[in-house]
């Protein structure tokens, strides 16, 4: 059977559950077998939305899912009633999302009215990922992630609620609510360091948690960096760590003028990357560089974590104070030499 004739099969089981439902509110049907009716309606209902399906009609198949989840709900069975609303938003999902949300918030409030929460919990995802993808209300997806957390952790689903946490976390950074993120990455952080399974994770969350308060304060920043490294000792060693602390010292202690030259220019030859002219040097081709600067002792310490390739030689001049060659060990292709007073980096 091709799409049309399903459609009209599905059209015509909606008449038929139509009629039984006329049908069930007669006074002789209602005191003789009107639940019957209603019942049959209901099933007629849900082949004909499963008919509308396969025919790719969604915005039907939603409808004829919702008039089965309304007649299961005057049978007082909720159950299934959730069930059909469920079909319908995922139905509606792909035609109508608001359609889809309605419904699934139908369903939300039978569950919830059950105490069936943790299912509950997943379909306030399903409507938050809608409002992301589909009608880009961030807020909106935000509040449905927060009541997510929320009926997970009364479920005691803590993982599952550190989930939505961290989701809500990641939006509240990009719409400058900085104290909310750093409140939830500090709470997810904490949750998850004493977890053996979950403890490695604990570092990227202080981390994000550091970044929000360096653009909030930079006080604040190093007071909470000194905070996190004593709840969780690990994070002192980590990367995340060493580049925090990077921006805690510039700071306090700014560039000079020749490093902060050195990387404008090569900023600059970054942005300017593929272009045929401004070259930094003539002959010598534009490269992305991943630059971290940082401080070891009293010495200044200026890291090429990515070195290009591909090419004859390249030339970076630096001063006496920094340790090429325990920079590069590495690197084979490097070699460190002595020019005019200055280190040469070859490649």
């Amino acid at each position: 059977m091709d799409n049309a004739g399903k459609e009209r099969e599905a059209v015509q089981l909606m008449a038929e559950a139509e009629k039984r439902v006329k049908a069930s509110h007669s006074f002789l049907r209602g005191l003789f077998g009107g639940n019957t009716k209603i019942e049959e309606a209901c099933e007629m209902y849900t082949r004909a939305a499963n008919m509308f399906k396969m025919a790719k009609n969604w915005s039907a198949a939603g409808n004829a899912f919702c008039q089965a989840a309304k007649l299961h709900m005057q049978l007082q069975s909720k159950h299934d009633s959730a069930t059909s609303f469920v079909d319908a938003g995922n139905a509606y999902k792909k035609a109508d999302p608001q359609e889809a949300i309605n419904c699934l918030n139908a369903a939300i409030d039978i569950y919830t009215d059950m105490g069936r929460f943790t299912i509950a919990a997943k379909h306030h995802i399903t409507i938050a990922e809608i409002y992301e993808t589909e009608l880009v209300d961030i807020e909106k997806a935000i509040a449905h992630y927060e009541q997510s957390a929320d009926y997970y952790k009364g479920e005691e689903s803590n993982s599952s609620a550190n989930k939505c946490l961290l989701k809500v976390a990641a939006y509240a950074a990009q719409l400058e609510q900085y104290q909310k993120a750093i409140e939830i990455y500090e709470q997810v952080g904490a949750n998850t360091m004493d977890n053996p399974l979950l403890k490695y994770s604990a570092k990227d969350y202080f981390f994000k948690a550091a970044l929000c308060h360096f653009i909030v304060d930079e006080l604040n920043a190093k007071l909470a960096l000194e905070k996190y490294e004593e709840m969780f000792p690990a994070f002192t060693d980590s990367r995340e760590c060493k580049l925090l602390k990077v921006k805690e010292f510039d700071s306090i202690s700014r560039l000079d003028q020749w490093l902060t030259t050195m990387l404008l220019r090569i900023k600059k030859s970054i942005q300017g990357d593929g272009e045929g002219d401004g070259d930094l040097k003539s002959g010598i081709l534009r490269r992305k560089w991943a630059i971290t600067y940082g401080t070891f002792g009293n010495m200044a310490h200026l890291l090429l974590s990515s070195l290009p390739v591909g090419i004859s030689y390249e030339e970076m001049i630096c001063t006496e104070q920094v340790p090429l060659p325990s920079l590069f060990h590495n690197q084979p292709n490097v070699l460190v030499c002595k020019r005019g007073g200055v280190s040469v980096l070859m490649l």
